[in-house]
């Protein structure tokens, strides 16, 4: 649940690098999670996630930093690529 994410983000003290989540959540929307937690993690990377084409339209604009997006249904091993893609392009 997007609440769980916000209370560990605040528990861990801003210390998250990468923050996968669906496009589509319960509550509020993926968008609306990684805005939050872009206030309590400046130096967090956003991965996006949706099994529905038209709902991956992510405005990168609404974002200080890079966001991606992985399609689903994804491999293991396409999803261990494109997290480890976007940790070592981590400043």
């Amino acid at each position: 649940m997007p609440s769980e994410a916000v209370q560990l983000c605040k528990e861990r003290g801003g210390d998250i690098d990468l923050l996968l989540t669906d496009v589509v959540l319960p509550q509020m929307s993926g968008v609306e999670l990684a805005q939050t937690l872009m206030s309590e993690c400046p130096r967090l990377r956003i991965l996006f996630m949706s099994g529905h084409a038209g709902s991956a339209s992510v405005d990168e604009q609404q974002f200080e930093v890079e966001v991606d997006y992985i399609q689903k249904p994804f491999s293991p091993y396409s999803l261990a690529e494109k997290v480890r893609e976007i940790l070592e392009d981590q400043p």
